[in-house]
């Protein structure tokens, strides 16, 4: 399909690392998917805090253009008013489900008045590595989301947290699909996101990062940041 977009990824496995070729056809952010209710109403409390409403109900899927993934290792936005958000994300291509990891940069003062057009406004930064799901699916739980900060300054921990802290993920795979446990092919979802420590920030560049304690390995991306001005 025209709209679709090719990633290039390598798959961590057990095995050994090889190389995968998906074709995203379908691009969804599952949002406000936290399992700590009160987690949850702390993130709302914080984006009000900036002026953006809270959700008439959870969770929701937020469609984006495919377009807008890249692996690249920097993206523009409109002025200095756009943060990124690190999320572990389910791939379904070859018949096979990953989990990799990306970022739900998002512009927050478009945010302020219209999420869905918010999720459209900037480019979704996707990890190059991912793991097969078969391989953490039995310790899912234990898997830990982080991310850093940089500039104007010194890098700092944005974002620390368990994925346990978001519904699980058949369940919003199940939402999103009305029933069905497996994503359709050609799937990329964002499974939510962690709370901001100090509360949401720009900052210049980003970096992801999705931890496995028990098979003892982590991806990592970075993105940078380059702003736009804004005229008139």
């Amino acid at each position: 399909m025209s709209h679709a977009v090719t990633l290039p990824f390598v798959v961590e496995a057990t095995g050994g690392p090889k190389p995968l070729v998906a074709t995203i056809e379908t691009a969804v952010i599952a949002g406000w998917t936290g399992r700590d209710k009160a987690a949850m109403e702390h993130h709302m409390v914080e984006l009000e805090a900036i002026g953006i409403k809270r959700p008439s109900s959870t969770p929701v899927y937020y469609r984006v253009g495919c377009a807008r993934l890249t692996s690249r290792d920097a993206i523009e936005a409109s002025g200095e008013d756009s943060s990124g958000e690190v999320e572990a994300v389910l791939i379904q291509a070859g018949g096979e489900t990953y989990v990799g990891l990306g970022s739900d940069h998002t512009d927050r003062k478009v945010e302020a008045y219209g999420i869905a057009v918010s999720k459209q406004m900037c480019d979704k930064p996707i990890g190059r590595n991912v793991w097969p799901f078969a391989e953490v699916a039995p310790h899912w739980d234990e898997l830990k989301l982080r991310s850093y900060a940089q500039g104007p300054g010194p890098k700092r921990l944005y974002q620390e947290g368990k994925v346990s802290a978001m519904l699980p993920t058949a369940d919003l795979i199940k939402g999103f699909t009305k029933g069905v446990n497996r994503l359709p092919e050609g799937t990329l979802m964002f499974c939510g996101t962690l709370p901001a420590i100090g509360g949401i920030k720009s900052a210049q560049s980003f970096t992801l990062e999705l931890e496995d304690p028990i098979l003892k390995r982590t991806l990592r991306h970075t993105y940078r940041v380059l702003p736009l001005p804004i005229a008139g």
